[in-house]
């Protein structure tokens, strides 16, 4: 069986009487996206942190490679932090090329490789220009190319997102998807759950330093039920397979749209199928699938509240 590229067994992390992380266990397949939600402060970054051998657990074992952080792992990894750090003026090129340098690169390699990622990210030409020239979407593609330059085989990325205008978002989303595409495993952190909706194949959310969800976009949407909206001169509530349902007004034929909740794991088709078999007649008949925002208000509850509250501020 191959080797995870990122394990976390129980581990914990705490800084004082404060528990960081609290008993956190999960894997990461090769080639995978993968998705480590949470509101600020839940716990990812320090989680980041301890995968880099920055921070080290309190307790627990993670295993990067199926080795320990740090040493070799070091090497094979290439990190995005959210708190953005470049020398202001040095040029794009150069300062590629010099964290290639850092990397381990021959001056000659790391500088092919940053001319070939200006060129990949639309910043050749940019190339000669200080990076305190860059908008803030340029430079942060700047600091991607920065982490990326040795071709690592595991790309962390911390609140790649923050700041960013829509146009710098998608294309960060594109770039996640070509370096998946190329077999680099990505892990990227953000709260923002649109993101991870779009891009990942696996999910792990946390709230206040623990698990709370792990596994799939199916499987996040599975944890709440499926909601419909039906409009019938009959009442829904007559078949099993229906939890609840609220009624709105009837119009003059006798005809009411219903907002239907299913009993979990019952499927949308499964109704239909039912409402024929008792003769419901229907004119309407939407799906409505829980959003990964949804899921995560549910599972997070006020922690995720409190989140959503601060972020539209």
């Amino acid at each position: 069986m191959p080797v995870p590229v990122l394990e976390f067994q129980n581990v914990v992390k705490r800084f004082g009487d404060f528990t960081a992380v609290d008993d956190l266990s999960f894997h990461v397949e090769r080639g995978r996206v993968f998705g480590f939600l949470g509101r600020n402060g839940a716990g990812k970054t320090t989680s980041m942190r301890m995968v880099l051998d920055i921070l080290r657990p309190t307790s627990g074992d993670i295993r990067v490679f199926g080795e320990a952080p740090g040493g070799p792992a070091r090497g094979r990894t290439g990190f995005l932090p959210e708190e953005r750090g470049l020398y202001r003026r040095m040029n794009v090129v150069e300062i590629i090329a010099y964290f290639g340098e850092l990397k381990g690169m021959s001056r000659g390699d790391a500088t092919a490789s940053a001319q070939r990622l200006a060129a990949e990210f639309d910043l050749a030409q940019w190339g000669a220009k200080p990076v305190d020239a860059l908008s803030k979407g340029m430079a942060q593609k700047v600091q991607l190319a920065c982490a990326i330059v040795n071709a690592p085989e595991l790309v962390i990325l911390d609140e790649p997102f923050s700041g960013l205008d829509p146009i710098s978002q998608g294309s960060l989303e594109t770039t996640i998807l070509d370096l998946a595409a190329k077999g680099a495993t990505v892990i990227f952190s953000t709260h923002v759950m649109q993101h991870a909706e779009r891009l990942c194949d696996e999910l792990l959310l946390i709230s206040k330093g623990r698990k709370v969800f792990d596994g799939d976009l199916a499987q996040a949407r599975a944890v709440l039920p499926v909601k419909i909206t039906l409009t019938s001169q009959q009442d829904p509530r007559s078949v099993d397979l229906v939890e609840s349902a609220t009624a709105g007004p009837a119009d003059a034929d006798g005809w009411t749209q219903w907002e239907v909740v299913l009993k979990k794991g019952t499927l949308a088709a499964s109704l239909l199928e039912a409402c024929f078999e008792r003769g419901l007649r229907l004119h309407r008949f939407d799906e409505h699938k829980p959003s990964l925002h949804e899921v995560f208000l549910h599972l997070a509850g006020d922690d995720a509240a409190e989140t959503e509250t601060r972020s539209a501020a």
